[in-house]
């Protein structure tokens, strides 16, 4: 099969973490989030586990209390960050912080959340090479999902401050004891779909070979 290189790589360096360009007012389809999690469940999992599980959230009261939880938490931890990038003079970071304290105030708003699970939750003492397998059998599928939204117009961000509040939420949407919440995703089409590369540093800087 002759991938085109290109879009590949284009839809794969320009999938960003959208917050002020999610469109709040217009409908996202269930069709549509079905279709990017038929995707999603192609990524691979540990020892074939196929553990992953997904709560969609689009009744408006189920996501104003989870609006709720988020922003419980992110409030002190947004401002704290903020701050520190400030202070460093990292406009990235600080640009980063203003758009995540403008999803903060408007998650309730945003027509789909996605919240991806683990069935199976990790005892305390779960060695990490479990821990390992465990987070790395459900986060290539949500980056799947994540592209999947991106191809079709849709965006998403990867937020886990809700997860301070992870019972109450659990309790909301009726999740059984033995499933483990990782994240939660607004998603909404997307205001304009011209989304850029992100500045990052060169590979050289940040990539050894054979040690470090």
């Amino acid at each position: 099969m002759d991938f085109d290189i290109d879009m590949t790589d284009e839809l794969l360096a320009t999938t960003r973490a959208v917050r002020k360009r999610l469109d709040l007012t217009r409908e996202v389809p269930r069709a549509v989030i079905e279709e990017c999690l038929e995707l999603a469940v192609q990524a691979p999992t540990g020892s074939n586990s196929q553990t992953w599980r997904w709560i969609v959230v689009d009744d408006a009261d189920k996501r104003r209390a989870l609006a709720q939880m988020y922003r419980r938490h992110a409030d002190a931890y947004l401002s704290g960050a903020g701050e520190q990038a400030e202070q460093r003079g990292d406009d990235q970071t600080l640009r980063v912080m203003h758009s995540a304290v403008y999803l903060a105030e408007h998650l309730h708003e945003v027509p789909i959340h996605v919240i991806p699970c683990v069935e199976g939750r990790p005892p305390a003492d779960t060695p990490l090479p479990m821990l390992a397998g465990l987070f790395g059998s459900i986060f290539p599928a949500v980056w799947s999902f994540q592209l999947a939204l991106r191809a079709r117009g849709l965006g998403s961000a990867l937020t886990t401050l809700h997860l301070g509040s992870e019972r109450e939420a659990a309790e909301l949407l009726g999740l059984p004891d033995n499933v483990l919440q990782v994240a939660l995703l607004p998603v909404a089409y997307t205001k304009g779909t011209d989304f850029k590369r992100a500045n990052r540093p060169p590979v050289s800087t940040v990539t050894h070979w054979n040690g470090w």
